[in-house]
C-alpha cells in the first residue's frame, strides 16, 4: 500500500515547497494539494522534482472565501467564475504533473443547481483530456460542509452518468463517506470501478488513522485486497506537529500490516 500526504492539511506551518521535501523525508510515496495558487507552480514542480514525489491533484478555488463559499461549479449564475477557476486549476496542475483536479460544487441546492454542476463538469472534463488530466468529485458531509451540494456517493455516482464523461472519477472520501452513509467496506467494493482517489482520516476527529470508531487496519487490508494500487491520501488534521502524527505510517512501513491499534 502507498499513501500521499495532502498538503492542505499536513505540514502546513512551512511554505508549500518545505512540506513537499518532508513529506518525501517522511516516507510519503506522493502529495496531493487543496488551493496552491499563492506559490508559483515553478517553485512546486522544482520542489516535486527534487523529491521526485508526483503530486495526485489539487481543488479547484473555493471562492469568496471570507464570505463563507466552498466552491462554485454548482453555483447558478456563476459559470463563468467557476469555469476560469477549472482553466486555472487545470493549467496549474499540468505545470506541475498533476494528475486529477477536484471541482467543488458549493453550497447550492435544488434542480438548477443540479443542472449548472452538470453543465459546469462537463465543461471540466472536455477541458482535462486535452491535458491528458481526470476530474474529482467529492461528497462532503452534513457536519463539516452544511448546505454542500454533493453529499453522498450515490448523488455522486449518479451525475457521474448524467454526465457520462470517462475523465470523472469519485474521490472517496473514507471521513466523508462514514459520517454521511457508513458501510465503508462493501461502499468501496461496489464503488471501486468509479472512484479515481481514496482519502482517509480517523473519526469523528478528522485526526490521525489510529484511533476512533473506523479500524483502518482493517480497511487498508480490504483497499489492497480489491486490487486498488494507487496511493491513498492522507488527509487529516494533525492538531499540532505533523511528524509527531505519524506512528500510522511508521507502523505500517515496519510490518504491511496497517497503522497501529
Amino acid at each position: 500500500m502507498r499513501f500521499s500526504a495532502n498538503l492542505g492539511f499536513l505540514w502546513t506551518d512551512r511554505p508549500l515547497p518545505d512540506a513537499i521535501r518532508a513529506a518525501g523525508a517522511a516516507g510519503f510515496d506522493a502529495v496531493e494539494l487543496h488551493w496552491p495558487y499563492d506559490v508559483p507552480a515553478a517553485d512546486v514542480a522544482a520542489a516535486l522534482r527534487e523529491t521526485g514525489l508526483p503530486c495526485l491533484g489539487l481543488n479547484t478555488r473555493r471562492g469568496d472565501v471570507a464570505g463563507g463559499e466552498n466552491g462554485l461549479a454548482a453555483l447558478s449564475g456563476r459559470e463563468a467564475e467557476a469555469r476560469a477557476a477549472i482553466d486555472e486549476a487545470l493549467a496549474y496542475g499540468a505545470e506541475i504533473g498533476a494528475g486529477m483536479v477536484h471541482v467543488m460544487a458549493g453550497f447550492a441546492e435544488g434542480p438548477e443547481a443540479h443542472a449548472t454542476f452538470i453543465a459546469n463538469l462537463a465543461y471540466a472534463c472536455d477541458r482535462a483530456v486535452l491535458r491528458g488530466m481526470g476530474i474529482l468529485i467529492e461528497p462532503l458531509n452534513r457536519y463539516d460542509a452544511r448546505g454542500y451540494f454533493l453529499r453522498t456517493t450515490g448523488q455522486a455516482t449518479a451525475i457521474m452518468d448524467e454526465v457520462g464523461h470517462d475523465a470523472l472519477r469519485l474521490m472517496f472520501d473514507c471521513y466523508h463517506v462514514q459520517l454521511m452513509e457508513g458501510d465503508l467496506t462493501h461502499r468501496l467494493r461496489d464503488l471501486l470501478p468509479r472512484i479515481g482517489h481514496i482519502q482517509f482520516a480517523s473519526v469523528p476527529d478528522r485526526g490521525a488513522p489510529d484511533h476512533g470508531e473506523v479500524d483502518f487496519n482493517y480497511l487498508f487490508r480490504v483497499i489492497e485486497r480489491l486490487g486498488y494500487d494507487r496511493p491513498l491520501g492522507a488527509e487529516y488534521k494533525p492538531g499540532g506537529d505533523t511528524d509527531a502524527t505519524l506512528a500510522w505510517l511508521r507502523a505500517y512501513r515496519e510490518s504491511g500490516a496497517g497503522p497501529a491499534a
